[in-house]
């Protein structure tokens, strides 16, 4: 059974930082970042191979965002540099056993869901 917790969000202004944290227990071969706005469909944002492997960004937020993992501990990391008004979201981790490659952004790939975690951007 995999867990999934996230922490780290919080309220910032616009071109700030912050720095999610994604801890798992048990088992996971991708981990996903995925947001979802009040009125909005979930987007994918960043997925990672476990253990080395290669990250995955989607195009808004090519650039400003950033993954890394400490694999000992089990957590994965978010890095959100200059953050805009329009990245303010609910933001959930949610991983999976596959290793049979993409597609990294579809919510139907991903198993394992946190409970997430708010990200609020003001201008």
């Amino acid at each position: 059974q995999v867990r999934l917790v996230e922490s780290g969000g919080g309220s910032v202004q616009t071109g700030g930082s912050l720095s999610l944290s994604c801890a798992a227990t048990g088992y996971t071969y991708t981990l996903g970042w995925f947001r979802q706005a009040p009125g909005k469909e979930r987007e994918g944002i960043a997925a990672i191979i476990r253990g080395g492997g290669r990250a995955y960004y989607a195009d808004s937020v090519q650039g400003r965002f950033t993954l890394s993992e400490d694999y000992a501990e089990n957590t994965v990391y978010l890095q959100m540099n200059n953050l805009k008004p329009e990245d303010t979201a609910m933001y959930f981790c949610a991983a999976d056993h596959r290793s049979d490659g993409g597609p990294w952004f579809a919510p139907l790939r991903y198993y394992y869901w946190g409970q997430g975690t708010q990200v609020t951007v003001s201008s």
